[in-house]
Protein backbone atom coordinates (compact mmCIF):
# COMPACT_ATOMS: atom_id res chain seq x y z
CA UNK A 1 0.00 0.00 0.00
CA UNK A 2 1.41 3.24 -0.67
CA UNK A 3 2.79 5.55 2.42
CA UNK A 4 0.29 8.22 2.77
CA UNK A 5 -1.81 10.31 5.39
CA UNK A 6 -5.51 10.60 4.42
CA UNK A 7 -6.81 13.59 6.93
CA UNK A 8 -9.49 16.53 6.90
CA UNK A 9 -10.99 19.05 9.00
CA UNK A 10 -13.24 19.01 11.91
CA UNK A 11 -16.37 20.26 10.09
CA UNK A 12 -16.48 16.49 8.73
CA UNK A 13 -18.67 16.10 11.57
CA UNK A 14 -17.78 12.76 12.59
CA UNK A 15 -17.42 11.36 16.10
CA UNK A 16 -14.15 11.44 17.40
CA UNK A 17 -14.52 7.70 17.19
CA UNK A 18 -14.09 7.26 13.36
CA UNK A 19 -11.06 9.73 13.19
CA UNK A 20 -9.22 7.32 16.24
CA UNK A 21 -10.44 4.03 14.39
CA UNK A 22 -9.43 5.05 10.76
CA UNK A 23 -6.12 6.80 11.87
CA UNK A 24 -7.09 10.03 10.09
CA UNK A 25 -6.00 12.95 11.88
CA UNK A 26 -7.95 16.14 11.61
CA UNK A 27 -7.34 19.62 12.18
CA UNK A 28 -9.85 22.03 14.25
CA UNK A 29 -11.66 24.86 13.01
CA UNK A 30 -12.71 27.66 15.93
CA UNK A 31 -14.91 29.86 17.06
CA UNK A 32 -15.69 32.54 20.20
CA UNK A 33 -18.65 32.67 22.21
CA UNK A 34 -19.33 34.89 24.98
CA UNK A 35 -16.32 36.18 24.79
CA UNK A 36 -13.55 32.86 25.18
CA UNK A 37 -12.42 31.14 21.78
CA UNK A 38 -12.87 27.60 21.71
CA UNK A 39 -11.97 24.80 18.95
CA UNK A 40 -14.18 22.55 16.93
CA UNK A 41 -13.17 19.70 18.59
CA UNK A 42 -16.21 17.42 18.46
CA UNK A 43 -17.67 18.59 21.48
CA UNK A 44 -14.82 17.71 23.92
CA UNK A 45 -13.87 21.79 24.69
CA UNK A 46 -17.59 22.19 24.93
CA UNK A 47 -21.16 19.89 24.58
CA UNK A 48 -22.96 20.03 21.48
CA UNK A 49 -25.53 20.36 24.23
CA UNK A 50 -24.14 23.62 25.68
CA UNK A 51 -23.20 25.09 22.55
CA UNK A 52 -26.88 24.72 21.30
CA UNK A 53 -28.45 25.55 24.97
CA UNK A 54 -26.21 28.75 25.37
CA UNK A 55 -27.24 30.14 20.95
CA UNK A 56 -30.66 28.86 21.99
CA UNK A 57 -30.09 31.67 25.24
CA UNK A 58 -29.25 34.68 22.76
CA UNK A 59 -25.06 33.71 22.01
CA UNK A 60 -23.89 34.23 18.98
CA UNK A 61 -20.58 32.49 18.08
CA UNK A 62 -18.33 33.85 15.42
CA UNK A 63 -16.51 31.48 13.41
CA UNK A 64 -13.01 31.36 12.18
CA UNK A 65 -10.53 30.08 9.77
CA UNK A 66 -7.54 27.74 9.98
CA UNK A 67 -4.82 29.54 9.00
CA UNK A 68 -1.98 28.99 6.52
CA UNK A 69 0.72 28.72 9.70
CA UNK A 70 -1.94 26.36 11.63
CA UNK A 71 -1.86 24.48 8.19
CA UNK A 72 1.86 24.27 7.61
CA UNK A 73 2.38 22.87 11.45
CA UNK A 74 -0.73 20.06 10.91
CA UNK A 75 0.81 18.49 7.56
CA UNK A 76 4.57 19.11 8.08
CA UNK A 77 5.20 16.38 10.63
CA UNK A 78 3.74 13.84 7.68
CA UNK A 79 5.97 15.29 5.11
CA UNK A 80 9.25 15.55 6.97
CA UNK A 81 8.69 11.93 7.98
CA UNK A 82 8.79 10.85 4.58
CA UNK A 83 4.74 10.58 3.85
CA UNK A 84 2.74 11.92 1.41
CA UNK A 85 -0.47 13.36 2.36
CA UNK A 86 -4.38 13.57 0.77
CA UNK A 87 -6.10 15.79 2.56
CA UNK A 88 -10.12 16.96 2.67
CA UNK A 89 -11.17 20.27 3.29
CA UNK A 90 -14.71 21.94 3.51
CA UNK A 91 -16.50 23.43 0.72
CA UNK A 92 -14.49 26.20 -0.87
CA UNK A 93 -17.77 28.31 -1.49
CA UNK A 94 -18.80 28.77 2.35
CA UNK A 95 -14.84 29.04 3.73
CA UNK A 96 -11.72 30.40 2.90
CA UNK A 97 -10.04 27.73 4.67
CA UNK A 98 -9.35 25.70 1.53
CA UNK A 99 -7.55 28.87 0.23
CA UNK A 100 -5.15 28.67 3.61
CA UNK A 101 -4.57 24.61 2.66
CA UNK A 102 -4.07 25.52 -0.91
CA UNK A 103 -1.29 28.09 0.53
CA UNK A 104 0.29 26.12 2.89
CA UNK A 105 0.46 22.98 0.44
CA UNK A 106 2.50 25.16 -2.07
CA UNK A 107 5.34 26.34 0.47
CA UNK A 108 5.54 22.86 2.22
CA UNK A 109 6.08 21.67 -1.77
CA UNK A 110 8.94 23.78 -2.06
CA UNK A 111 10.58 22.73 1.02
CA UNK A 112 9.97 18.94 0.57
CA UNK A 113 10.09 18.27 -3.26
CA UNK A 114 10.18 14.93 -3.34
CA UNK A 115 6.88 14.36 -1.05
CA UNK A 116 3.33 14.48 -3.00
CA UNK A 117 0.51 16.39 -1.20
CA UNK A 118 -3.13 16.05 -2.80
CA UNK A 119 -5.58 18.67 -1.60
CA UNK A 120 -9.16 17.88 -2.45
CA UNK A 121 -12.44 21.05 -2.31
CA UNK A 122 -15.16 18.64 -1.09
CA UNK A 123 -17.62 20.93 -2.50
CA UNK A 124 -19.48 19.82 0.78
CA UNK A 125 -19.90 20.50 4.31
CA UNK A 126 -20.88 18.20 7.10
CA UNK A 127 -21.85 14.77 7.33
CA UNK A 128 -21.58 15.06 3.37
CA UNK A 129 -17.97 16.41 3.60
CA UNK A 130 -17.58 13.49 6.36
CA UNK A 131 -19.28 10.29 3.85
CA UNK A 132 -16.50 11.49 0.91
CA UNK A 133 -14.07 11.32 3.73
CA UNK A 134 -15.29 7.78 4.59
CA UNK A 135 -15.22 6.56 0.84
CA UNK A 136 -11.52 7.90 0.62
CA UNK A 137 -10.49 5.80 3.53
CA UNK A 138 -12.38 2.76 1.82
CA UNK A 139 -10.67 3.15 -1.09
CA UNK A 140 -7.14 3.52 0.79
CA UNK A 141 -8.22 0.39 2.58
CA UNK A 142 -8.73 -1.79 -0.80
CA UNK A 143 -5.10 -0.54 -1.72
CA UNK A 144 -5.78 2.57 -4.13
CA UNK A 145 -2.94 4.63 -4.21
CA UNK A 146 -3.34 8.90 -2.89
CA UNK A 147 -3.47 9.71 -6.75
CA UNK A 148 -6.23 6.94 -7.55
CA UNK A 149 -7.61 8.15 -4.76
CA UNK A 150 -7.53 11.65 -5.36
CA UNK A 151 -8.73 11.47 -9.13
CA UNK A 152 -11.81 9.37 -7.94
CA UNK A 153 -12.31 11.92 -5.46
CA UNK A 154 -12.54 14.56 -8.21
CA UNK A 155 -14.32 12.41 -11.05
CA UNK A 156 -17.22 11.74 -8.62
CA UNK A 157 -17.54 14.42 -5.24
CA UNK A 158 -20.49 15.69 -7.03
CA UNK A 159 -22.30 12.71 -7.07
CA UNK A 160 -22.25 13.43 -3.33
CA UNK A 161 -25.93 14.78 -2.03
CA UNK A 162 -26.61 17.21 0.92
CA UNK A 163 -30.05 18.10 1.79
CA UNK A 164 -30.74 19.91 5.04
CA UNK A 165 -33.79 21.44 6.31
CA UNK A 166 -34.63 23.53 9.71
CA UNK A 167 -37.35 23.84 11.88
CA UNK A 168 -36.51 27.06 14.43
CA UNK A 169 -35.57 29.95 12.29
CA UNK A 170 -35.10 32.70 15.16
CA UNK A 171 -30.81 31.61 14.48
CA UNK A 172 -31.41 32.66 11.15
CA UNK A 173 -33.15 35.75 12.34
CA UNK A 174 -30.62 36.57 14.88
CA UNK A 175 -27.77 35.80 12.36
CA UNK A 176 -29.95 38.67 9.68
CA UNK A 177 -30.16 35.60 7.48
CA UNK A 178 -33.81 36.21 7.06
CA UNK A 179 -35.67 39.16 7.89
CA UNK A 180 -37.49 39.34 11.49
CA UNK A 181 -41.05 39.82 9.69
CA UNK A 182 -39.80 36.42 7.52
CA UNK A 183 -39.17 34.98 10.59
CA UNK A 184 -42.46 35.90 12.25
CA UNK A 185 -44.55 34.89 9.81
CA UNK A 186 -42.48 31.58 8.99
CA UNK A 187 -42.89 30.60 12.61
CA UNK A 188 -46.49 31.22 12.12
CA UNK A 189 -47.60 29.36 9.62
CA UNK A 190 -45.07 26.29 10.60
CA UNK A 191 -42.46 26.86 7.96
CA UNK A 192 -39.44 24.46 7.63
CA UNK A 193 -37.03 25.51 4.81
CA UNK A 194 -35.40 22.98 2.74
CA UNK A 195 -32.18 23.23 1.22
CA UNK A 196 -29.45 21.59 -0.65
CA UNK A 197 -25.48 22.44 -1.79
CA UNK A 198 -25.12 23.01 -5.63
CA UNK A 199 -22.56 22.20 -7.68
CA UNK A 200 -20.23 25.07 -6.29
CA UNK A 201 -20.92 23.83 -2.91
CA UNK A 202 -23.15 26.57 -2.10
CA UNK A 203 -25.98 26.12 0.42
CA UNK A 204 -29.00 26.61 -1.29
CA UNK A 205 -32.67 27.65 -0.36
CA UNK A 206 -35.06 24.89 -2.25
CA UNK A 207 -38.19 24.78 -0.99
CA UNK A 208 -40.31 26.11 1.94
CA UNK A 209 -42.55 23.11 3.58
CA UNK A 210 -45.10 23.54 6.02
CA UNK A 211 -44.90 21.39 8.81
CA UNK A 212 -42.33 19.06 10.23
CA UNK A 213 -43.96 15.73 9.18
CA UNK A 214 -44.37 17.44 5.35
CA UNK A 215 -40.65 18.66 5.34
CA UNK A 216 -39.35 15.01 6.75
CA UNK A 217 -41.45 13.01 4.25
CA UNK A 218 -39.76 15.72 1.32
CA UNK A 219 -36.26 15.23 2.36
CA UNK A 220 -36.59 11.50 1.73
CA UNK A 221 -38.56 12.43 -1.37
CA UNK A 222 -35.26 13.92 -2.62
CA UNK A 223 -33.16 11.03 -1.95
CA UNK A 224 -35.28 8.80 -3.70
CA UNK A 225 -35.31 11.18 -6.67
CA UNK A 226 -31.67 11.76 -6.49
CA UNK A 227 -30.10 8.29 -4.91
CA UNK A 228 -27.89 6.41 -6.88
CA UNK A 229 -30.73 3.29 -7.95
CA UNK A 230 -33.60 5.01 -6.52
CA UNK A 231 -35.47 2.76 -4.05
CA UNK A 232 -32.52 0.20 -4.12
CA UNK A 233 -29.96 2.63 -3.25
CA UNK A 234 -27.40 0.70 -1.74
CA UNK A 235 -24.68 2.91 -0.89
CA UNK A 236 -24.14 4.27 3.14
CA UNK A 237 -26.35 6.95 4.44
CA UNK A 238 -25.16 10.07 6.44
CA UNK A 239 -27.76 12.25 9.01
CA UNK A 240 -26.50 15.01 11.31
CA UNK A 241 -28.37 17.17 13.14
CA UNK A 242 -28.47 20.28 15.62
CA UNK A 243 -30.17 19.71 18.77
CA UNK A 244 -32.60 17.49 17.35
CA UNK A 245 -32.04 13.99 17.91
CA UNK A 246 -35.55 13.02 17.27
CA UNK A 247 -36.49 14.68 13.96
CA UNK A 248 -32.88 12.91 12.82
CA UNK A 249 -34.14 9.80 14.40
CA UNK A 250 -38.05 10.07 12.20
CA UNK A 251 -35.83 11.01 8.90
CA UNK A 252 -33.73 7.70 9.80
CA UNK A 253 -36.64 5.49 10.17
CA UNK A 254 -38.05 6.57 7.33
CA UNK A 255 -34.95 6.49 4.68
CA UNK A 256 -34.40 2.90 6.61
CA UNK A 257 -37.69 2.07 6.25
CA UNK A 258 -38.08 3.20 2.07
CA UNK A 259 -34.54 1.87 0.94
CA UNK A 260 -34.13 -1.63 1.94
CA UNK A 261 -30.53 -2.17 0.51
CA UNK A 262 -28.82 0.42 2.93
CA UNK A 263 -25.00 -0.24 3.63
CA UNK A 264 -25.84 -0.71 7.33
CA UNK A 265 -28.13 2.14 9.54
CA UNK A 266 -27.96 5.46 8.69
CA UNK A 267 -25.25 6.99 10.68
CA UNK A 268 -26.25 9.53 12.70
CA UNK A 269 -24.11 12.88 14.23
CA UNK A 270 -24.28 16.07 15.68
CA UNK A 271 -23.83 19.38 13.49
CA UNK A 272 -20.88 20.11 15.16
CA UNK A 273 -20.08 23.96 16.91
CA UNK A 274 -18.69 25.66 13.35
CA UNK A 275 -21.32 24.84 11.15
CA UNK A 276 -23.79 24.74 13.64
CA UNK A 277 -22.50 28.23 14.36
CA UNK A 278 -24.54 29.36 11.27
CA UNK A 279 -27.77 26.86 11.71
CA UNK A 280 -28.32 27.03 14.78
CA UNK A 281 -30.39 24.46 16.33
CA UNK A 282 -33.09 22.59 14.44
CA UNK A 283 -31.24 22.00 11.45
CA UNK A 284 -31.51 18.25 10.29
CA UNK A 285 -29.23 17.04 6.96
CA UNK A 286 -29.34 13.90 4.98
CA UNK A 287 -26.19 13.23 2.82
CA UNK A 288 -26.37 10.10 0.48
CA UNK A 289 -24.39 9.25 -3.32
CA UNK A 290 -26.67 9.79 -5.74
CA UNK A 291 -26.71 11.30 -9.26
CA UNK A 292 -24.29 14.28 -10.53
CA UNK A 293 -25.03 17.94 -9.04
CA UNK A 294 -25.72 20.16 -11.72
CA UNK A 295 -27.02 23.21 -10.51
Amino acid sequence: MTNFKLTCSSTADRPESFFIEKDIPYICYHFEMNGRVYQDDLGKSISFKEFYDRIDAGAMPVTSMINVDEFTKFFEPFLSAGTDVLHLEMSSAISGTYNCARMAREELLAKYPERKFYLVDSLGASGGFGLLVDAAWEMKQAGSSAEEIYNWLEENKLNLHHWFFSTDLKHYKRGGRISATSAAFGTLLNICPLMNMDREGRLIPRAKIRGKKHVIREIVEKMRKHAEGGASYSGKCFLTHSACLEDAQQVAALVESEFKQLSGRVSISSIGTVIGAHTGPGTVALFFWGDKRID
